[in-house]
């Protein structure tokens, strides 16, 4: 594995690339970029599991933290913005279409949770992205309107403004975790729901790194409230896609999100595999169900780029 920083106008963004067996500097490979879940980082997930195991597959992996998280730059810390979050998938295109061994026209992405929501959003735009898998993906919009307002999007708004200036005018920033900080204190809350108890497991227990915030910065929520990762998917969503969710459905709403998205996508190359038994968090790391996800995932990448 090789450590990078990738240069942006704004600010420098970590990245992890991952390269396959016996890899040879003078040939070229296609490549993949692997987005990591909101609340994550490069090193969990997208890297240690995903990321290994494609390359290990052949391909050229790269695991990025966005902007403002995990070792990128960015300031104020832990904004969870839609259009920078995009944004940044088309900085990492630019630093792997400058690298000999990537062939610039075979680049897919994998996104998981939200970084497979705004892996959706990215390749509509980003059409240097040729392929695209989403692993228990999340419409990180949808989510801020519903779950994450306790359904009241314009109160939510009404609050985000009055944080934004209060920051402004000096006071102390905002910043919410996404989960409890322990399994101990998600029971004693009476947290019933899967996906949270499943976050709480991964990230406090499973697979725990500093580099993972798990939490945001509350002023800077409007953009979410407003954004839709799936708009004008009917229209712009032409690469091939696979869309990959466990069939136990909990609140942050993966498995309707990827049903949602593969009726709607304009791809005429499209595969939605249903990980059966299995939850959001399983298709993190669990052996079985990451297992299922890569028997099919790896042979759309290699038919596709």
């Amino acid at each position: 594995m090789e450590t990078v920083k990738i240069k942006t106008q704004y600010w420098d963004m970590a990245a992890n690339i991952y390269h396959p067996p016996g890899f040879n500097a003078q040939k070229q490979y296609p490549a993949i970029i692997s987005a990591h879940p909101i609340g994550s980082c490069k090193e969990q997930t997208a890297g240690n599991v995903y990321g290994e195991a494609l390359a290990e597959a052949g391909f050229v992996v790269i695991a990025f933290d966005r902007s403002t998280q995990g070792q990128s730059g960015g300031e104020p810390r832990y904004i969870e913005d839609p259009a920078l979050a995009v944004e940044d998938f088309s900085r990492v295109t630019d630093y792997l279409v400058t690298l000999p061994y990537v062939d610039a026209d075979r680049i897919g992405v994998l996104g998981i949770c939200g970084g497979g929501g705004y892996a959706i959003n990215a390749t509509m735009i980003e059409r240097r992205i040729k392929a695209l898998v989403s692993i228990t993906g999340v419409n990180y919009g949808r989510l801020c309107r519903e779950g994450f307002s306790g359904f009241d999007p314009i109160g939510q708004m009404e609050r985000v403004a009055a944080q934004r200036t209060a920051e402004a005018r000096g006071e102390a920033l905002q910043v919410d975790l996404f989960v409890p900080p322990s399994m101990e204190v998600a029971t004693e809350a009476g947290i019933t729901d899967i996906d949270v108890l499943g976050a709480t497991d991964y990230y406090r227990n499973r697979c725990i790194n500093d580099n993972a915030g798990t939490r945001a910065l509350f002023s800077r929520r409007a953009g979410s409230a407003v954004w839709d990762a799936f708009h004008l998917s009917e229209t712009l969503l032409t690469a091939p896609m696979m869309v990959v969710v466990g069939d136990k459905p909990g609140g942050f709403g993966a498995y309707r999100d990827g049903l949602e998205i593969y009726a709607r996508a304009a791809a005429e190359v499209k595969e939605l595999v249903v990980v059966e038994g299995f939850s959001h968090y399983d298709l993190y790391d669990q052996p079985e169900p990451v297992g299922q996800a890569l028997a099919k995932l790896i042979p759309f990448f290699q038919e596709n780029l």
